[in-house]
């Protein structure tokens, strides 16, 4: 059977029907991550939206579209990367020595936590973007704000979750899981103001 790593399409490519049915497939890819990824780049969409439209309201609405763009065009590719390095993860299980097995999977899974990671970061940043949108705002774009705030703070969550994991599986202790974790800590404390705020 193929790996991901082989058969792996840009999922940007694909019709959004199309991508939810490989999504709900007996494929191991995409998952987890790729999806956390998308929806950040969702979220990033819409706070692009927003802020473009918010020039009434805010002095720097075009610098925040910008870095609302900005995060989207990096977070979008790391859908079909993680789906690579997830495929690296099968491909080293493959290997018939179990000395090198463990070796390749270790590094494998290690490798595997850096694309969630760059999702975390990236929906970090939109957090940050959309909430201030949210609360500063054109209002009647407030709803689609605090949707991209709520989206990218659930991408954060779920990439932070898949770096402990596969830092978890390889063994291994480093700052990554730190990092993941401080994003999260970050994060939520955002999404929390921004929905108070709301409320």
């Amino acid at each position: 059977m193929p790996t991901p790593e082989n058969t792996a399409p840009d999922y940007l490519d694909l019709p959004v029907g199309e991508f939810l049915d490989r999504v709900a497939s007996d494929s191991p890819a995409p998952g987890g991550g790729s999806v956390a990824a998308v929806a950040v780049a969702l979220a990033a969409g819409l706070a692009g939206m927003a802020a473009r439209l918010s020039t009434g309201q805010l002095y720097d609405a075009s610098e925040l579209a910008d870095q609302a763009d900005a995060s989207r065009r990096r977070v979008a590719p790391l859908a079909r990367a993680d789906a690579e390095s997830y495929g690296r993860v099968l491909d080293a299980y493959c290997e018939p020595d179990p000395e090198t097995r463990t070796a390749r999977a270790r590094d494998a899974l290690s490798g595997a936590a850096d694309v969630p990671l760059a999702v975390a970061e990236a929906g970090s940043e939109v957090v940050a973007i959309a909430s201030r949108l949210a609360a500063e705002g054109n209002p009647n774009l407030e709803g689609d704000a605090l949707a991209a705030v709520l989206l990218a703070g659930a991408g954060v969550r779920a990439a932070a979750a898949l770096v402990g994991i596969n830092l978890s599986s390889a063994n291994v202790e480093d700052d990554r899981l730190r990092k993941a974790n401080s994003l999260v800590d970050t994060t939520a404390a955002t999404v929390r103001r921004a929905t108070e705020g709301d409320g």
